[in-house]
């Protein structure tokens, strides 16, 4: 394979990136943001504020290109746009599921001690995908 160098650094480079974040995850507590602190922005505020996080967020950036773009190389021609549109669509659902699922948790959990059993759940998940990303490369 001609480009086989530049799957294994993309891959290298998200397991990396996964394992780092798995720790941020685990010692991860909860915010003390205010709600009311955000709900009190103007509109051009509150836009900027959710651009700067998604478009200047290094680990968004990195979770893409190391992650899915490495996970992409796997795939050709219609195999691929459909990988492409199937990550699309699993992001949104996610997105809106994490939006839900925020709102129940404050209600639920006003005290954070689930979120941090959450955090480290997540964590653990994080740690499978980059050894699932390691026997890719075996």
């Amino acid at each position: 394979m001609q480009y086989e160098w530049l799957r294994f650094i993309l891959i290298g480079v998200g397991v990396v990136f996964l394992i780092y974040m798995g720790f941020i995850t685990w010692r991860s507590k909860p915010s003390e943001h205010s709600e009311a602190q955000l709900t009190m922005m103007t509109a051009k505020k509150q836009v900027l504020f959710a651009m700067s996080v998604s478009l200047l967020n290094p680990h968004a950036i990195l979770d893409t290109i190391g992650v899915i773009g490495s996970s992409s190389l796997v795939y050709g021609g219609t195999e691929k746009i459909i990988f492409t549109t199937t990550c699309i669509v699993v992001s949104w659902c996610w997105f809106h599921g994490l939006c839900f699922a925020g709102r129940m948790m404050k209600k639920i959990d006003s005290s954070g001690k689930l979120l941090i059993i959450l955090n480290k759940v997540s964590a653990i998940i994080i740690w499978a995908t980059a050894i699932y990303m390691i026997k890719s490369l075996l």
